[in-house]
Order: C-alpha cells, then sequence, then structure tokens
C-alpha cells in the first residue's frame, strides 16, 4: 500500500499514512488531531546498477548522434 506524506499547517508537524491509491487525495488529520494538513509531493529514489556501458563522445555534438 503506497505510503503518502502529509504536513499539519497549525503544529507544522510532517507525518505519514498509508492508503490506496483510490483515497490519495482524501483529507488526513495530523496525529495531532488537527485538520489543516496539505500532502506533499515527495521524490522517488531509484537505485541499481546498469548494465548499459556508458555514453561515450564529448558533449551533445560530439559523435553522440543528438544533433
Amino acid at each position: 500500500m503506497p505510503r503518502y506524506e502529509y504536513r499539519c499547517r497549525t503544529c507544522d508537524d510532517t507525518f505519514e499514512v498509508s492508503r490506496p491509491m483510490a483515497e490519495s487525495s482524501a483529507p488526513a488529520d495530523c496525529p495531532a488531531g488537527h485538520a489543516d494538513t496539505v500532502k506533499l509531493l515527495s521524490a522517488v529514489a531509484v537505485g541499481g546498477t546498469s548494465s548499459a556501458p556508458a555514453p561515450s563522445g564529448g558533449g551533445c555534438c560530439g559523435g553522440g548522434g543528438c544533433c
């Protein structure tokens, strides 16, 4: 189940709520009971390795095929 991050405008606390995607835009009360909250945009970090070779050439028009 996805986790969504919220910030309370009253006490400035940041908290997370697990809920289905269908309820992602539903309001969420902060743990202190305040209702004035805003959903935050979270950056997703993706890690791993690539088996593709690093590109060679010098810059945009150095033979990379982008121009």
